[in-house]
């Protein structure tokens, strides 16, 4: 089915679509985000929640649920749900990585303090918990909290697996799925099972998140070597300085001779960098074709999100036009 606005990219036309359902979201995270006896809690959520995210979680909800026929409201609350989970994380992450700015505007941790942040973000999960509760769907809290506990454990993982040159692709997809893919593949899962879908429409709307989340995330990692500063809100080399051993750097680790190994254990595994060592890591980069074969692997899951929402029925055929071409946006910034 062709898209009404071809030139328009497929978020902001799934913003559109959806702009009701999204207008009661927004609403919903602004009242479940106050608080009468801690007035700190509205203030830094909603520095995070009002930066001008895309909301492409909560509208994958939106969207999953819309597209299988479900009529009633529930799946509002399930898309706050899904948001109020990943500003949680994006609290803590900042915390934990020691970040100065999000999507480019300083972080709550840099504009208040670290225990504010932490505190707030304890204070999302709960309330994420309550809007679950709320739908009377077990299902629906069982994924949503597992996916929760999965996100952490991904977390966790990353923190030994970061800055260790013995971390392969293997595990390096075992932290994405759990620090980014988990929340995509449960948003559209639930999607998918609060509208009594058969079983097979609803994993296939499991696998299309999963390998979206997956791509989402291999690209974000891909950018910080090639994107533009004022599109990503990040310098480029960040994950550098910050010693992330992300895809690219795993693939170039691979294919390194003993000097160039060397090289990467002074700067990821010890953090001895020196003026110079970002551009040096880029040759290497190129010398191994990492960033190309990188972005290959992308393209791959992308394919492979498109191949399970393939396999779905939809009620509505647009919203199912426009989840196909949102998988293809994905790898679209770094074609």
């Amino acid at each position: 089915m062709p898209l009404d606005h071809p030139g328009e990219k497929p978020h902001d036309q799934l913003a559109k679509r959806l702009s009701a359902d999204m207008d009661a979201v927004n609403t919903l995270i602004r009242a479940r985000m106050a608080s009468k006896n801690a007035p700190r809690i509205p203030e830094v959520t909603a520095h995070l929640v009002e930066a001008g995210g895309k909301r492409l979680r909560p509208m994958m909800t939106l969207a999953a649920a819309r597209m299988m026929g479900y009529p009633g409201d529930d799946h509002v609350k399930l898309a706050a749900t899904v948001e109020f989970i990943h500003t949680a994380t994006l609290l803590h992450d900042d915390v934990v990585d020691e970040s100065s700015q999000r999507r480019g505007r300083p972080t709550a941790n840099l504009l208040w303090d670290n225990k504010s942040s932490v505190l707030v973000g304890d204070y999302l999960f709960a309330r994420s918990f309550q809007l679950m509760v709320e739908t009377g769907n077990l299902r629906v809290l069982d994924i949503l909290s597992n996916a929760a506990a999965t996100i952490a454990e991904g977390e966790v993982l990353q923190l030994s697996a970061a800055q260790n040159l013995a971390t392969d692709e293997g595990i390096y997809l075992k932290v994405v799925r759990g620090k980014t893919a988990a929340l995509f593949s449960a948003a559209t899962e639930v999607g998918g099972v609060i509208c009594g879908a058969p079983e097979a429409q609803v994993e296939a709307l499991r696998t299309y998140g999963d390998a979206l989340g997956i791509a989402f995330q291999i690209v974000d990692d891909l950018l910080d070597y090639q994107g533009d500063a004022k599109a990503t809100g990040k310098n480029v080399g960040d994950d550098f300085r910050e010693r992330k051993l992300t895809l690219p750097v795993i693939k170039a680790v691979a294919a390194a001779d003993a000097e160039e190994r060397a090289f990467w254990s002074r700067t990821i595994e010890k953090g001895k960098q020196e003026d110079g060592d970002l551009e040096h890591a880029l040759v290497l980069l190129d010398r191994h074709d990492a960033l190309t074969a990188t972005r290959a692997d992308a393209m791959g899951w992308v394919e492979q999100a498109k191949a399970a929402l393939s396999e779905v029925e939809p009620a509505d055929a647009e919203l199912h036009a426009l989840m196909l071409a949102l998988a293809d946006y994905v790898v679209e910034r770094v074609r």
